[in-house]
């Protein structure tokens, strides 16, 4: 349960249901009940109730050849109406399109959701070969441009109880330890920069940068990112090119009305 929440009125059945929804991973489409034990800590009883009852609603389906459990339609219909209610991202679309062109790399659009960021869109280059997972894929918080931003925007305390969260999460060992210490310092540079980076930090060749506003319609906070290929896109690209522009697009969205 995470700090700070009333026991008496949070729903522990519920919070281990999504859990369990949450386990699939970019690019999976099967898990079976073993893997969901694995991944959310849960005993396996609970993990065989929690897989029939989802099942049963809608939000998995169970594939009796292989013995294991896909997203279903009912998760589906969640993701369609929160992007259907996202006026900002309406807004956002040809915008970013605009500098995906101009730059030659992908556009990303996310938000927070739990110990991870999520993407709400992506808009690749048309000219260039360019990376970007689609909506509702996931990316770390410590080592994504886009976590990083996230965290950076957040109060000191609530930053530093997170970023203890996530650091515990990972082991806290060495090389989370250094992976904490580069977050921190790309969110210390966020204060002359405006915006923060990651080179070759999520991926070994990919270099990205992001920026937060806030939702001038509901008031969190979004985070716009733009990635690219490290073999192509060198850190002074983006630090020069891209950053200013991700940067003016930013402002210009936390500012619409």
């Amino acid at each position: 349960m995470p700090d700070g929440v009333d026991e008496r009125r949070f729903v522990t059945a519920l919070a281990r249901g999504l859990d369990l929804l949450r386990a699939f991973r970019p690019g999976e489409t099967m898990l079976g009940n073993s893997e969901f034990v694995a991944r959310t800590g849960l005993p396996k009883a609970t993990v065989n109730r929690l897989t029939y009852t989802l099942a049963v609603l809608g939000y998995l389906r169970f594939d009796e050849a292989l013995g294991k459990y896909a997203l279903d339609a009912g998760v589906l219909s969640l993701g369609f109406a929160l992007l259907a209610g996202t006026d900002t991202l309406e807004l956002a679309r040809p915008h970013m399109r605009s500098l995906a062109r101009e730059v030659g790399a992908a556009v990303s659009l996310g938000c927070r959701d739990g110990s991870e960021m999520v993407y709400l869109e992506t808009i690749r280059s048309e000219t260039a070969l360019t990376l970007g997972f689609a909506a509702g894929s996931r990316l770390s918080m410590l080592t994504s441009s886009m976590g990083r931003a996230y965290l950076a925007v957040l109060p000191q305390s609530e930053r530093a109880a997170l970023v203890d969260e996530l650091w515990q999460a990972a082991g806290k060992g060495r090389r989370s330890a250094a992976l904490v210490a580069s977050a921190l310092r790309a969110i210390d540079d966020f204060a002359r920069d405006g915006c923060c980076f990651s080179f070759r930090e999520w991926h070994a060749d990919v270099n990205a940068v992001a920026a937060p506003f806030r939702d001038p319609r509901d008031g969190r906070w979004l985070v716009l990112s733009c990635s690219g290929p490290a073999s192509s896109m060198s850190e002074d690209i983006f630090r020069e090119l891209v950053a200013p522009r991700l940067k003016a697009l930013a402002l210009r969205l936390g500012q619409a009305r």
